[in-house]
């Protein structure tokens, strides 16, 4: 059985009460999963602090304590173990008890405001396509090889992480892609972890409820970098100016890529339509299915990338070409009455830019681009105005609606997003609460070879109101819509 005190290894410890010799059988940090035998970490969380339940988690069976503050009263029998940082101590746990899984294979971390699932499941499928035993752990969903389990974060717990990173050792997985949020890097959910490499997409409006300024959401991403090893690579995207901030000290091997500057991976757009794009990445051509400017830097990250990890360029060139969109990344279909409809996860104002700004680019300007968008709830309000402005400035009519209003109210958010809109474009907009009636009208409403654009939930298959989940799949409604319309 494992010990407590191996478990332990390479946690700062600031105070122990009792034996580390205590076998243990898991770890958790919600008192409600605690059983006989297992280890209660005590979490400072947002909503709640895990240190008032560590008297809950000993009734349950818990033989050990990990917290920030000793209670006054210590039960007999219990160790109680006194850090710093509890979930720092976690990660570093959960790697232990599982052995250690990162270290048996080469992980790839992915950060940036927008680009993360892009990268990361096409990294995942290239090398899938390749030949190899690969993994993912991405907002979408978590791969171990072929088996996929349901992801509920961008980045998930320290236990989650190294659970399923032990898996993928079970099924000789070579190669894992995991995205890499502010949020996990902050609540240190990937310390402990050992990464082969790290990439930097661009950085971004967002998360600014969580971070309280952009100085400190740029330097929590930059802190993974900082702590690359050696080995790794470092891998960013120096058209964004906070590119070679990641870079200014961490220890890896540093490279970079770029569409308009300079670079070790350098880009062209040769050809940019619906079909796809024509790149020319360093001297040579390649096609991808993939759509717009944005997904040009996201395809030079997947190839350089493979390279770095060892793939020949002739392979990974053909292996780009036979890529295939992800799920609510500028995901499209056309109707019979010739209606482009495209889903997009969009929910930034610098990823809705991105997106109409390559739908502008694309289309004959002869027919009309309608957006579907909305805002979150209980999120960054700070953005819903430029989201409004940018929705309506790029667009022909835009309909504002319902994304995630969560706990506040819907009105209240698209009264916010509204104040964004310039006078010249109030006629543009109709305000539709309902997300189902939006996205229908937006259907009535479109002509043959008009586009419209729903924004915002992009993969989600749900919509999320005051605490409850109802089934919401933006792809399958406005394909049925446009099914009904056609008929």
């Amino acid at each position: 059985m494992i010990t407590l005190k191996d478990i332990l290894y390479k946690v700062t410890i600031n105070a122990v009460a009792g034996s580390t010799g205590v076998g243990v059988t898991a770890i958790d940090f919600d008192s409600r999963n605690i059983k006989s035998g297992y280890v209660f970490v005590a979490i400072k969380g947002s909503v709640s602090d895990g240190h008032k339940f560590i008297d809950l988690a000993i009734k349950q069976g818990a033989v050990a304590v990990v917290c920030e503050v000793l209670p006054e009263k210590l039960s007999d029998g219990v160790t109680y173990v006194e850090v710093d940082n509890t979930s720092k101590a976690l990660a570093i746990m959960a790697s232990n008890y599982y052995e250690n899984p990162s270290e048996n294979l080469k992980l790839v971390g992915i950060t940036g405001t927008n680009g993360k699932t892009t990268v990361a499941s096409l990294l995942y499928q290239l090398f899938k396509k390749a030949g190899y035993k690969v993994g993912l752990l991405s907002t979408v969903k978590i791969m171990v090889d072929t088996k996929e389990y349901k992801a509920t974060h961008t980045t998930p717990d320290s236990l989650a992480i190294n659970k399923y990173l032990k898996l993928m050792n079970a099924e000789g997985v070579e190669f894992c892609f995991m995205e890499v949020s502010s949020h996990g890097i902050h609540q240190s959910r990937t310390e402990g972890l050992r990464f082969e490499g790290g990439i930097f997409t661009n950085l971004t409006h967002d998360h600014l409820d969580y971070h309280n300024t952009f100085a400190e959401y740029r330097d929590v991403k930059k802190s993974f970098f900082d702590a690359l090893p050696e080995k790794a690579f470092a891998l960013v995207n120096i058209d964004d100016k906070n590119g070679l901030v990641m870079l200014q000290n961490t220890k890896a091997r540093k490279y970079n890529y770029a569409l308009k500057s300079y670079a070790d991976y350098k880009s062209q757009i040769l050809e940019n339509q619906f079909g796809g794009l024509l790149l020319k990445i360093n001297d040579a051509e390649v096609w991808t299915r993939l759509v717009g400017n944005f997904n040009a830097y996201n395809i030079l990250a997947i190839y350089a990338t493979a390279e770095l990890l060892g793939l020949e360029k002739v392979e990974i060139l053909r292996l780009i070409s036979e890529l295939e969109s992800v799920s609510g990344r500028f995901q499209y279909v056309i109707s019979n009455k010739k209606i482009t409809a495209i889903v997009d996860y969009a929910h930034t104002p610098d990823a809705l830019q991105n997106v109409l700004e390559t739908i502008n680019s694309i289309r004959t300007k002869n027919e009309e681009l309608i957006t579907v968008v909305g805002c979150g709830g209980d999120r960054d309000k700070t953005k819903r105005p430029k989201m409004g402005h940018i929705a309506t400035a790029l667009s022909t009519k835009v309909i504002f609606t319902s994304d995630n209003p969560r706990s506040e109210e819907p009105e209240a958010i698209l009264k916010d997003i509204e104040k964004g809109v310039e006078p010249q474009n109030y006629k543009k907009t109709i305000t539709i609460i309902d997300r189902l009636q939006a996205i229908k009208t937006a259907c009535q409403m479109a002509q043959p070879n008009d586009i419209i654009l729903i924004a915002g939930k992009g993969h989600e298959t749900y919509q999320e109101i005051k605490g409850e989940r109802f089934d919401f799949d933006d792809f399958k409604i406005v394909q049925d819509f446009l099914n009904q319309l056609s008929k």
